[in-house]
């Protein structure tokens, strides 16, 4: 009201004193009558409401009075615009997910129309070219001509099993000898006694071979002292390096085997190179991969079966994601990462590792630094927690059925109670089957793994959190069958910077996860020098379309 009093006034004194000029000027003047009337209407204008300029009537319309309905409102909305912003930035409060207790609220993601598949586009243009000749012609020499045996233990876990296997083959092909069915050995963390037959279909993986290498099921009769093979220094090569090329066996190895007609090769993990080989020799590995090394039918029966019951968990037929989760107590170990806990649960944590890695812990005084190295550079394995957060980001619903491949995971379910939450379809094998129907294979460890294999190799979406033989095996395997299932591998560099923003919104996170994850999710990649073979068959395995 100040303000149109003030207003008022003014007009009152534009209204007078003109007119009281007028009467002391000169008549001679032309036009004054006009000139007073114009003042007259200015004056009625400026006394007029401030609301009358948004009028629509004509008599109070003119150029001034547009420019200030102009200028009111732009006023009104740059108003507007900034408290859409601000109530904007309030629905985005800088946080990912608001935890509750065990219960993960994320802001809600659209499912996008590519979530479940890559795109056809990208996924046909390679086939896959590593399987055996069909004319059925073999380029071996006779037996006789043979340059010896080699025999090989194949050490550590399934997964690596399986790949000793494969180098085992390349190499008896490289030196033209015969393979000796290779040995499972004892692993030191599985404990487990299982044989090649009780896990392999060995009838199959001969004959399949059977054009490219000579493989016998046992050691020579004519060898009587098969001990001295697993003892005596004298049958064994001891000094092969890691990812040795192919002509260190020919010039290093094969002299030796020709001399003592059998030798043992050991140690054998990561003993044959990849891009210092020749391509067919790639190519054989990716063969005995593929196609040689199938699984025992119960085993094939059994993963199909869990593979059907998690595609018919809703009543009608529904996709399913696989999650490799390595978050087990050796690995959270092993990485000498930082993981959320108490203060009791890291000083367990401690303790387990000085006894387990004693040369590497020292007195602990640089782990806290490691570990934010570490998780920089994205060396640590992702949380439960961390992984539910990736999922909801890249668009899974809530109702996303979630097959979990994983050991003990170390928390237990308060650790895994987070991810569980917000995907509550989400089991294990032990879930899914009857205890009977796995009794079977709970004698060997490393049948449960193969199930385990199997199940994340046929799904729709296998996401990897941790790396290792089983996650490259299992990318390699899909890239291997078209590209077309979606392997994820996500990026925990930069997953560990956006947890570590505290003012990074969702949107931000949301964008930043799917812009990043666009291109790994097993879709073709070039090969580049000292490449990884089990992870990326693209050259060597696999043609253009």
């Amino acid at each position: 009201m100040v303000e149109l009093r003030y207003s008022s006034s003014l007009g009152a004194r534009a209204s007078s004193s003109p007119m009281k000029r007028d009467e002391d000027a000169s008549p001679l003047i032309h036009g004054s009558t006009h000139d007073d009337d114009h003042r007259h209407h200015f004056s009625r204008d400026r006394d007029r409401p401030f609301c009358s300029f948004l009028s629509d009537d004509p008599r109070v319309f003119s150029p001034l009075n547009s420019k200030i309905s102009l200028i009111l409102i732009s006023i009104f909305v740059i108003v507007g615009l900034m408290s859409a912003f601000s109530i904007f930035n309030r629905l985005n409060a800088p946080y990912l997910c608001k935890k509750d207790g065990i219960v993960l609220h994320c802001p809600h993601v659209k499912e996008a129309p590519s979530l479940w598949e890559n795109p056809v586009s990208a996924t046909t243009s390679w086939k896959p070219c590593a399987e055996r000749r069909d004319d059925g012609i073999s380029d071996l020499p006779p037996e006789n001509e043979t340059n010896g045996y080699i025999f090989i233990h194949a050490e550590g876990g399934l997964n690596q099993q399986r790949i000793a296997i494969c180098n085992a083959v390349a190499v008896a092909k490289i030196m033209n000898a015969t393979l000796i069915l290779p040995v499972l050995k004892q692993d030191q963390i599985w404990k487990d006694q299982t044989k090649f037959e009780d896990i392999f279909d060995v009838d199959h993986f001969i004959d399949y071979l059977k054009n490219d290498v000579r493989i016998v099921r046992d050691i020579p009769e004519w060898f009587t002292d098969k001990s001295e093979l697993f003892t005596s220094i004298r049958r064994t090569v001891k000094n092969i390096p890691k990812y040795a090329p192919a002509q260190f066996y020919i010039d290093n190895v094969l002299p030796r085997i020709k001399e003592k007609k059998i030798m043992a090769l050991k140690p054998f993990v990561d003993r044959l190179g990849y891009d210092n080989v020749p391509p067919e020799i790639n190519r054989l590995r990716c063969r005995v991969n593929y196609h040689a090394l199938k699984f025992l039918p119960e085993i094939e029966e059994m993963s199909d079966l869990l593979v059907s019951r998690m595609r018919n968990r809703t009543g009608i037929s529904n996709p399913f994601m696989a999650l490799h989760l390595r978050f087990e107590k050796g690995m959270v170990g092993l990485s000498f990462c930082d993981f959320v806990g108490t203060r009791d649960e890291k000083d367990r944590m401690a303790e387990y590792r000085k006894k387990e890695w004693p040369r590497r812990y020292k007195n602990g005084s640089h782990l806290w630094q490691l570990a934010l190295q570490k998780r920089k550079e994205g060396r640590c394995p992702l949380e439960p927690e961390e992984v539910a957060v990736i999922l909801r980001a890249m668009g899974y619903p809530k109702e996303t059925q979630i097959y979990v491949a994983s050991g003990q995971v170390y928390g237990g379910q308060n650790r895994i109670a987070p991810l569980k939450n917000m995907f509550p379809s989400l089991v294990t094998k032990e879930e899914l089957a009857t205890k009977e129907e796995l009794d079977g294979f709970r004698k060997h460890v490393t049948s449960l793994a193969a199930l385990d294999f199997l199940v994340c190799l046929k799904s729709d979406v296998f996401v990897m959190t941790h790396g290792g033989n089983f996650a490259k095996l299992i990318i390699g395997a899909r890239r291997y069958m078209g590209h077309r299932h979606k392997s994820i591998k996500p990026d925990k560099g930069l997953m560990s910077k956006s947890f570590g923003d505290p003012y990074m919104g969702w949107a931000t996170f949301v964008e930043d996860v799917v812009v990043t994850h666009q291109t790994r999710t097993g879709l073709p990649e070039e090969t580049f020098p000292n490449y990884d073979l089990w992870e990326n068959p693209l050259t060597p395995c696999m043609c253009r379309a």
